[in-house]
């Protein structure tokens, strides 16, 4: 009895330490103010456009509110309208399940500001509209506190990213080049024979 009575007050314990670790969304302060350099509605293209992002502590909170604050990642989230109809982008209020971002930026140390860093969107980042938000985790890589580019229904400052299609230009340049020089030997092809066949009839 003993044994068990050991095991039933562990397991609760576990459950009550996950939970206070903001194992879910909405247990998380929002307390970073985050950033970002595109403008609402703007299209950046996959792995040739950059984003400022910038962020800091929210200096209205209290005092000390950082002070389990150890790293900050960085993530590439899916905007609603980017989420319709698509399961694998689903958002969970557990953050195990959630699939709201699934690009990972950067991970940083936490400083509470003047924090500024340019992320190249990645080559294998879909078409889709995103915005950036940011996890603050504690000493046992727990997330405890979060930000993000757009407000609590992410509908402001989003942004699009046009995905690579898979087609390059000097590709597109060289079949050009080369349908060209097909054309012009067919030509020149002909050319030579007729002149040819004129040159027999002459002789």
């Amino acid at each position: 009895m003993a044994i068990q009575g050991f095991l039933v007050v562990s397991l609760l314990f576990s459950c009550l330490a996950a939970t206070s670790y903001g194992l879910t969304f909405s247990s998380l302060q929002e307390s970073l103010i985050v950033t970002a350099s595109p403008k609402h509605g703007q299209v950046l293209s996959a792995g040739e456009d950059n984003i400022v992002v910038t962020w800091s502590f929210n200096k209205s909170l209290a005092a000390g509110t950082d002070s389990s604050y150890k790293t900050v990642k960085f993530k590439l989230c899916y905007a609603p309208v980017s989420q319709q109809d698509r399961a694998w982008r689903k958002t969970e209020d557990h953050l195990n399940k959630d699939k709201t971002c699934q690009h990972n930026i950067v991970t940083k140390p936490y400083s509470s500001s003047n924090n500024t860093f340019t992320w190249t969107v990645e080559r294998d980042v879909p078409t889709a509209t995103y915005f950036i938000r940011a996890y603050a985790y504690n000493s046992a890589d727990h997330e405890v506190a979060y930000g993000q580019t757009t407000d609590a229904h992410k509908t402001t400052n989003l942004f699009n990213v046009q995905a690579i299609s898979g087609r390059h230009v000097s590709l597109d340049i060289a079949s050009i080049c080369f349908s060209a020089f097909s054309v012009v030997s067919l030509f020149g092809f002909f050319f030579l024979e007729k002149r040819k066949a004129k040159m027999s009839q002459a002789k």
